[in-house]
């Protein structure tokens, strides 16, 4: 269990979550995230991949969202709030779809994202 980080830590975390996927380096995204990360959505067995919903590690979330990034091209979130706890961060943002998404984000003792779930909307 990671310690409590500072809110203001977290929620800077959160921004520079969103801003590095507006960049679309996935490079910069991957640093936010520990090795052994894992990721779960709903997302994940529609794009050909687990069909559990997670995958774990950052060669598995690399190629993730490496096919996302190609489905995807004008891809954009803009942030809409943040809520953090000890050891996370909730991102509710709007994508490129004005689709509403809310990101959990747990952090490590380095502030690494060690597990993360996108919450879609039932459809």
């Amino acid at each position: 269990m990671s310690p409590h980080h500072q809110p203001s830590t977290l929620a800077a975390l959160g921004r520079t979550w969103v801003e590095a996927w507006n960049t679309r380096d996935l490079e910069r995204v991957l640093t936010l995230y520990d090795e052994d990360a894992v990721m779960t959505s709903d997302r994940i067995p529609m794009m050909g991949f687990d069909a559990s919903g997670t995958v774990r590690g950052k060669a598995a979330l690399r190629a993730y969202w490496g096919k996302a990034l190609g489905l995807i091209p004008n891809l954009r979130f803009t942030v809409i709030e943040l809520f953090v706890s000890p050891d996370s961060v909730v991102v509710f943002y709007a994508n490129e779809r004005g689709k509403k998404i809310c990101e959990y984000l747990r952090v490590n003792e380095a502030g690494l994202i060690v597990q993360g779930s996108a919450n879609h909307l039932p459809h």
